[in-house]
């Protein structure tokens, strides 16, 4: 004799014996109250098993436990063993044909969908091939996540509804500023550009969700950094993203071809460049000097805040107390 013991309630159903027929109507209580009809029962070494047809989305459904709606007890399938329905023999097989004829025409447009994901992976591959960067580790990824939480069951998730390439990174440091230099590359996290605390999230730990920037997990654009360990399997994994019309955002520069190296020079006057002393730096968000403080070391003095993390990963260290004009200067 086979056994299911139910969760809820302490109850235990015998899967050896038959609790509905064929064409008999039940319906799923606690979660979608959707109705269904028994089509077909088949029986094997765990017991009976009841295959079942969605009355109003023809979606094919089976169930092993199947209990009186006057034992009810918390979500599942049951049968109203007060007022019994069926349905005629003839109205289950039509009813059979177009869930099968609707099953088919599902299947049909999934292999179509897939053939034609696979024709834009082969355009994304081709792209990564030539222009993955050799000596890249890391890929910057923006994406769209959509809320899937239901706070009602303190069900808490999300799905990504689509992915961009927004730049590449020579190491695979976590570091904030960088993600907030690529975010002004797409419309759609150009937001996320401005230095913002609260979008900063550190959640290396277990059920965490990473590091990454954006305002939730949940919904709305956030950047990541997705570590390269093996090129091939990482153009795999971003071919379908890379060949879609709208999956790349990367600058590129004046030759037309992607770089990633950062050009310290475009703001350095002639007598600067020459004096190789002091580089003045400006952009519409930072302004900082860089000077050769001695034989063995630079200095930052100026706006270094919003790439701290930057300056801190590369071995760089806060001094308060430094020299700069004969007088004491942060940097």
């Amino acid at each position: 004799m086979t056994k299911l013991y139910s969760l809820f309630g302490g109850t235990t159903t015998d899967t050896e014996v038959k609790s509905v027929e064929v064409n008999q109507i039940v319906q799923m209580e606690g979660y979608s109250y959707s109705r269904y009809v028994v089509h077909k029962i088949t029986h094997n070494q765990f017991g009976y098993h009841y295959h079942l047809i969605n009355l109003k989305t023809l979606d094919f459904h089976q169930s092993e436990i199947i209990k009186p709606l006057s034992q009810k007890f918390g979500i599942g399938m049951y049968y109203d063993d007060k007022n019994i329905e069926f349905m005629t023999e003839e109205e289950v097989a039509e009813l059979y044909a177009k869930a099968q004829a609707k099953h088919v025409d599902e299947m049909e447009q999934q292999r179509a969908e897939e053939k034609r994901r696979e024709e834009v992976r082969v355009v994304g591959r081709e792209w990564l091939k030539n222009n993955l960067p050799t000596d890249a580790k890391a890929i910057i990824v923006g994406r769209l996540k959509q809320d899937e939480s239901d706070s009602q069951t303190d069900y808490f998730a999300s799905s990504t509804l689509s992915n961009v390439i927004l730049g590449f990174s020579k190491h695979t440091r976590d570091i904030f500023s960088e993600m907030r230099k690529h975010a002004s590359n797409f419309e759609g996290t150009a937001y996320l550009a401005e230095y913002n605390e609260d979008y900063e999230h550190r959640e290396k730990y277990s059920m965490g969700a990473g590091y990454y920037l954006g305002e939730s997990k949940y919904r709305g654009w956030i950047i990541e950094k997705e570590p390269i360990y093996n090129r091939e399997r990482t153009i795999e994994e971003f071919a379908y993203t890379a060949g879609s019309p709208d999956g790349i955002h990367i600058k590129p520069n004046k030759t037309g071809k992607i770089n990633n190296k950062i050009d310290y020079t475009d703001n350095i006057s002639p007598n600067e460049s020459e004096q190789q002393s002091t580089i003045h730096i400006q952009s519409d968000n930072l302004q900082f000097e860089i000077v050769d403080y001695s034989e063995k070391a630079i200095a930052l003095f100026g706006d270094t805040k919003p790439i701290k993390d930057l300056l801190s990963a590369m071995g760089g260290k806060f001094n308060p107390r430094l020299i700069y004009k004969e007088t004491k200067k942060a940097g």
